[in-house]
């Protein structure tokens, strides 16, 4: 289990050195792919590499109606106050919920002897020449790259939420 300072450190020295051209697909599943690059822990000149994939799901839309299944539990009377605000709205309150699907298995990794420099430029340099507009390196801490990975995840949910939105509200759905 990691510690918050294990997290808080995984946030922030993780960086995005390529992000996809794309975005969250709003009405289908997205497929981002990935390669994860960290230098090993205690080691000089050692680099692993994973890469992988993992889902979005389209985003849901999630409006005051279905906020009846909300639960408020350890939040006193203000909460079930707010829940009710949320509910008279009636379709000028909703929310898009995201979903992602991280296959551990579908995970491999190697381990190069070469300073991280040289292994960012040669990954960088094969990903971008295979043209895959959903294709992301990110360089993140060993020991937690799956933290690194989330970043990732809640960048593109941010970054991909104003288009979702207006596509919604484009088809008449929000």
């Amino acid at each position: 289990m990691y510690s918050d300072d294990d997290i808080s450190y995984a946030l922030e020295t993780t960086e995005v050195l390529l992000e996809p051209d794309r975005r969250i697909d709003t009405f289908g599943t997205t497929v981002f792919e990935f390669h994860i690059i960290s230098e090993l822990m205690d080691s000089i000149n050692e680099v692993r590499i994973r890469r992988g994939s993992v889902e979005a799901a389209r985003p849901l839309i999630v409006s005051p109606q279905s906020l009846d299944n909300l639960s408020f539990e350890g939040f006193g009377e203000q909460a079930e106050e707010f829940a009710d605000w949320l509910r008279r709205q009636e379709g000028t309150a909703a929310f898009l919920k995201y979903g992602f699907n991280f296959k551990q298995s579908d995970v491999t990794e190697s381990v190069v002897h070469d300073p991280i420099e040289d292994v960012r430029a040669r990954v960088l340099s094969d990903v971008n020449g295979g043209n895959n507009p959903l294709h992301a390196v990110i360089q993140g801490v060993d020991d937690t790259w799956e933290i690194s990975l989330l970043r990732f995840t809640v960048e593109m949910i941010q970054k991909s939420h104003g288009i979702n939105v207006f596509d919604f509200k484009r088809r008449g759905l929000l």
